[in-house]
């Protein structure tokens, strides 16, 4: 069996290596391609998916992988071969279902959809992207519909990101979430408005830049196997586990966009950077789910980066980088203002408490687009709607309102969002863990030191790359299933100091 075990490695490295490559040429498009190669990159990402997809739906990969698990069967849950076969199994079964032509022509539209968002996004022109929208919305059905069986439209593009959640487990977290996060937004609007104008004055970019990078090499980012770079919305890729690269966006008029998505992308990033060695050039070479992913990148970014203790260890350095700006400005005082709770229009810069409210409002309307009780002519309008409910505030412009998040430019519509607010609880449930295993990480985090929560994580979560889904991974960390106890009774007690509740 070990020459077939072999054997299946180098079939999966070649599938591996092509999407690795595609996400090559996405980072590309996404920060120094020039406007006029997208047609010509939706072509060539075409090509690789198609490729990629019809070496893993192979017949005689299904073959070799119903040999490998009658010999493996036996072997423990956790064993590295018999996870990989687990899970190759798992993508191979999920691939057989899509037409290659299905998975080619959608990349190649993407691509294309991806540089008219960045134009209309600019120009404030919802209007130009409604025909990819449409297009985005009919290959979002139709890859659903490789699925028969579901209980919902929305389920099979949520298992894509997701793996065993469903719509219904989403809704059913949200609803739980949203019952007690209402009134504690309600409590604090109605103390006094913490002020922050000092966070909007004047932060040169490169001085912003340095000192982002000097935070996440703390952390313990590691440069010799990644780099940053700007682009229009952040986010984190891989090209192997040797080189896996962040990108962030500043305004120089507001402090907090370039310092926060800087912390979170490297979040991200550690992920990758810390899974198995040895899983390199296989589907184990990954973090699992787009929720785990965000229970690590919200940790970095919130948990530490947001803490008192973090900034009574950073500040002065921050003073010292924006002397004219901060240097009137106490520590606490700027504690309070990078965690103010108002209601605001961006996801990204939303503050902790609202933030997932945010979410929830994308999810659902996700929902009704799939489901066709919304159209794209009307989702403008459905989106402000929304926010004016939710939240009490309107966009001015679709810059701030339907065009603001890459993700159904980009991708399908459905299938993402929900990860955003499960990886809020999923962070707090490990973290809460980890202080509860190694007390010293909270005095730690003060003192400018993360080795030990950076090792906590690597040994709980992220080595394991794809050999575990989520609630398996949470429930091996942590002893208990998914929960949003912690994350509330977190929010709670941070709130309730800064606004004396």
């Amino acid at each position: 069996m070990e020459g077939k075990l072999q054997q299946l490695k180098s079939h999966l490295s070649e599938i591996t290596d092509l999407g690795l490559v595609n996400a090559l040429l996405n980072w590309d498009q996404s920060t120094y391609m020039p406007p006029g190669g997208a047609k010509a990159r939706g072509r060539q990402s075409a090509l690789l998916a198609r490729l990629a997809h019809e070496k893993l739906i192979d017949p005689s990969l299904g073959q070799l992988l119903e040999e490998l698990s009658s010999h493996t069967k036996d072997l423990a849950f956790e064993n590295d071969d018999a996870s990989l076969i687990r899970v190759a199994t798992r993508d191979h079964k999920q691939a057989t279902n899509v037409p290659s032509s299905l998975m080619e022509a959608f990349y190649k539209h993407t691509a294309e959809s991806y540089e008219a968002w960045t134009k209309a996004r600019s120009e404030n022109d919802f209007d130009t992207m409604k025909p990819y929208l449409e297009k985005t919305l009919e290959f979002s059905r139709q890859y659903a519909e490789c699925f028969p069986g579901y209980d919902h439209i929305a389920d099979p593009l949520i298992n894509r990101a997701d793996e065993g959640i469903k719509a219904n487990d989403v809704k059913a977290t949200f609803a739980a979430l949203r019952e007690q996060l209402v009134p504690l937004v309600k409590a604090i609007s109605e103390k006094e408005p913490v002020d922050d104008s000092f966070l909007h004055l004047n932060f040169p970019e490169q001085q912003q830049m340095e000192f982002g990078i000097d935070v996440i090499n703390d952390f313990g980012y590691d440069f010799n196997r990644g780099r940053q770079d700007k682009t229009h919305h952040p986010f984190c890729t891989k090209f192997s586990l040797g080189d896996v690269r962040i990108t962030t966006r500043f305004q120089e008029n507001y402090l907090g966009e370039g310092m926060f998505s800087t912390m979170h992308e490297a979040g991200h990033a550690l992920y990758e950077q810390n899974v198995n060695m040895d899983f390199e050039g296989t589907p184990l070479a990954s973090g699992t789910s787009s929720s785990a992913h965000e229970s690590q990148s919200r940790l970095w970014e919130n948990l530490v980066g947001r803490s008192l203790p973090f900034w009574n260890q950073y500040y002065p350095s921050l003073q010292k980088t924006f002397p004219d700006q901060l240097e009137n400005v106490g520590v606490e005082e700027f504690y309070k203002a990078i965690n103010k709770v108002s209601p605001s229009l961006i996801r990204t810069d939303a503050d902790e408490v609202t933030y997932n409210l945010h979410v929830m409002i994308r999810f659902d309307l996700e929902l009704d687009l799939l489901e066709g009780k919304l159209s794209i002519d009307d989702l403008p309008e459905a989106w402000n709607a929304r926010y004016q409910s939710d939240l009490g505030v309107v966009a001015p412009n679709h810059v701030d309102g339907v065009l603001q998040d890459v993700h159904w430019f980009a991708f399908f519509i459905g299938g993402v969002f929900q990860g955003y607010t499960l990886g809020n609880v999923i962070s707090v449930q490990l973290f809460d863990t980890a202080l509860e295993q190694k007390p010293q990480i909270a005095q730690e985090i003060g003192q400018g030191k993360f080795d030990t929560l950076r090792c906590w994580m690597r040994d709980n979560v992220n080595q394991h790359g794809r050999k575990f889904t989520t609630n398996e991974l949470l429930e091996r960390a942590t002893g208990r299933p998914l929960t949003i106890d912690s994350y509330i009774n977190y929010l709670k007690k941070k709130y309730g100091e800064i606004y004396q509740l």
